[in-house]
């Protein structure tokens, strides 16, 4: 299904000459950070990465000093394609002369603030990339893609689209948030001050978990109270399992690519715990902390958890609001109320408007998604060798893991590969434990068995 067509700005007289990028790549989270660094060593291409930001910052609003990764450090930017990357990890570790430390540490789970500080690094070393460049419209010219800034326009051969996604605000929350009412992601930029307040915390992942245990630890203030609301049945912990990381693999990526579109979401909504559970050291803080307040602590018990309760209504209230819920359990209604409500409701994809020009040729699904082929390519009524390239937009046609750091590297190298034409890195594996489909040996992979 194709979107309708939208309004079109006047567009540029064809260019005869050749594009001076090869590529430009708009956003620079982690995804087009993987992308910049596996281009960096690709002689005779030229790519440029704008980002509108002044510099590069990983979710800094809930940057929690007790925050870790729930991925291991090893699915970084490159290191699964090209371990040998002056940008991996290890090589982060090494410059910055801890590498003996943090073997020593025996992390179970790293820090999402040291993640950070490596994605900076990274950032700061890598010659494509550029901050402080707002890209206010993409066009294409029926030659190349027009890139327009404030300090003028550039043209490329190839786009790759990775502008993150916008927090999801549910529709009883008010249009005008604020420091009463505000999402997740400005938390550590509201810094709440909750002495004596009533919170209310929405959403049962690992955000709300993270939240909740930041208020409950009173780093914020001492609360009168902290109510955590979800709609799950349970504060249910990431599965992580062996069997279960099968789904981060490229060969599940594969084969769910592959499913009929109706089959798809389904599947999805069946592994949310694989990517949207809590981490168990998370809730174990979580559990001991409740324990001491209830039974060896003096003083009134504060902390409320209620799961299975569906928020309807949210209504300003004087200086607070009321919250009407929906007890899923015993099918009715409560109340409640709060001066402080916090949105740990996630997160949602959305276009961004810089290509609304564009929006009239590409392919759309009937939930208004942009189509992409197997190696993240939007499919176009453009010429073939003008590509557009979307990251974290394909959870819907590839999976779980698309939005996740786990096969950050490989999608990246995905697309590297399919850019040039060939095989810049081998991004082939040993075929899965599990047999999606067939039973296919490491040998048949051209693996030498041991």
């Amino acid at each position: 299904m194709t979107q309708p067509a939208m309004p079109q700005p006047s567009t540029p007289q064809p260019s005869n000459s050749n594009p001076p990028h090869d590529l430009i790549g708009i956003g620079l989270g982690p995804s087009n950070l993987s992308l910049a660094a596996l281009l960096e060593p690709v002689a005779d291409f030229h790519a440029r990465f704008f980002d509108q930001r002044p510099k590069f910052d990983w979710h800094p609003g809930l940057m929690l000093p007790d925050a870790r990764l729930q991925t291991s450090f090893l699915k970084d930017l490159v290191t699964a394609v090209s371990p040998t990357s002056a940008y991996s990890f290890l090589a982060y570790l090494v410059d910055k002369k801890r590498f003996y430390d943090f073997v020593n540490a025996s992390f179970e789970n790293i820090s999402r603030s040291e993640f950070a500080d490596y994605l900076a690094w990274v950032a700061a070393r890598v010659s494509t990339a550029t901050f402080n460049v707002p890209v206010r419209e993409i066009a294409f010219d029926g030659v190349q893609f027009q890139v327009r800034r404030d300090q003028g326009t550039e043209t490329a051969a190839n786009l790759c689209i990775a502008t993150g996604h916008q927090p999801n605000i549910p529709d009883w929350a008010p249009r005008q948030l604020g420091n009463r009412c505000f999402h997740a992601s400005e938390f550590l930029h509201r810094a709440p001050n909750v002495a004596g307040k009533r919170v209310a915390i929405v959403g049962g992942g690992q955000t709300g978990a993270e939240v909740f245990l930041a208020l409950a630890e009173g780093g914020f203030g001492a609360a009168a109270s902290v109510n955590w609301i979800s709609r799950r049945a349970n504060f249910d912990q990431l599965d992580d399992s062996h069997f279960a990381d099968e789904v981060f693999t490229p060969d599940y990526l594969r084969l769910f690519f592959q499913l009929p579109e109706g089959r798809k979401s389904g599947i999805v909504e069946s592994q949310k715990l694989k990517s949207d559970g809590i981490s168990p050291s998370t809730l174990r803080e979580i559990y001991h902390l409740l324990y001491q307040r209830r039974h060896l602590s003096a003083g009134e018990h504060k902390l409320a958890l209620l799961p299975g309760r569906e928020v309807m209504a949210l209504q300003e209230s004087g200086e607070g609001f009321n919250l009407t819920t929906h007890n899923q359990m015993i099918g009715e209604g409560e109340a409640l109320q709060a001066d402080i409500v916090i949105l740990c409701t996630g997160y949602r994809t959305q276009l961004p408007e810089l290509l609304q020009p564009l929006t009239g040729r590409m392919e759309f699904d009937s939930e208004q998604r942009p189509r992409l082929d197997q190696n993240f390519k939007v499919l176009w009524d453009g010429p073939s060798d003008r590509r557009i390239y979307m990251q974290n937009t394909a959870r819907h046609s590839h999976g779980i893991a698309d939005p996740q750091l786990s096969l950050m590297a490989w999608r990246s190298a995905s697309i590297v590969n399919d850019l040039l034409g060939r095989q810049v890195y081998d991004i082939e594996q040993c075929p899965p434990v599990v047999n999606w489909m067939s039973e296919p040996s490491c040998a048949d992979a051209g693996t030498v068995a041991a």
